[in-house]
């Protein structure tokens, strides 16, 4: 694996992102971070605040971490939001502004990762989705839409930027213990794992795992890809 490469991860100053964040930092990458609100104190990883529904932000940011880190050459778009609420009683509002945090935000920080990573011919990008983008979910028809999106939107970029060596992969968490399970009510939450066929919720690290791998040189020939980390929950839908 190649070490000291620049690796940004959208985010990441919680849960799964977090998570990311340190398994890239471990395997001897330098590591930036966005975050909203809350920077986490965090030694080795270089915290920048970004919105990335605003694309001045996301230019600023970029350009804050080349000027300190170099070039990024792995991006993992772990950032994402949420806004239950069944269809009926959903406003546009909270359709569109979960779209254009989840996938549009997805798009602009691609986009500005993929201009040096072309002149390099080198790179990874790693899109967070969800289970939910290939299973559905009652009462989550944004979330679930703006996760699907990332599929398609992952393999047409793999398919668009493989022949200058650069991977796009998705990775699709079922339930993780991050806030946004830890938010459901103790039904909600006892009723998804009693789907999930390992029979639990998975872990962040778990995720990080498989995206650490995605990111390194030893995945150089996975591109297009839909990886699962879902404890059997999305068992051989949209893979």
């Amino acid at each position: 694996m190649s070490d000291g490469r620049v690796a940004l991860v959208t985010g990441g100053n919680r849960g799964i992102g977090l998570a990311c964040a340190r398994a890239l930092a471990d395997a001897g990458h330098r590591v930036a971070i966005t975050y909203r609100t809350d920077a986490p104190d965090e030694p080795g990883l270089f915290p920048v605040c970004c919105d990335l529904t605003d694309a001045d932000a996301v230019e600023a940011a970029f350009t804050q971490i080349e000027e300190e880190l170099g070039p990024v050459e792995v991006l993992v778009n772990a950032a994402g939001t949420n806004a239950d609420t069944l269809l009926l009683m959903m406003k546009e509002e909270d359709f569109t502004s979960v779209l254009d945090a989840n996938l549009t935000g997805a798009f602009r920080v691609a986009k500005r990762a993929a201009k040096r990573m072309l002149r390099a011919r080198w790179g990874r990008i790693i899109l967070v989705g969800s289970v939910v983008g290939q299973i559905g979910s009652a009462g989550q028809a944004n979330y679930a839409a703006s996760k699907a999106g990332l599929l398609g939107f992952g393999r047409s970029l793999a398919r668009e930027l493989a022949p200058r060596n650069i991977t796009v992969n998705v990775v699709s968490p079922g339930p993780i213990d991050t806030d946004m399970l830890n938010a459901l009510d103790d039904e909600r939450r006892g009723l998804l794992v009693s789907i999930v066929p390992l029979g639990r919720v998975g872990q962040p690290e778990e995720v990080a795992a498989a995206v650490a791998f995605l990111a390194s040189d030893d995945a150089a020939y996975i591109t297009g890809a839909n990886l699962p980390i879902d404890g059997g929950l999305g068992m051989g839908v949209g893979s």
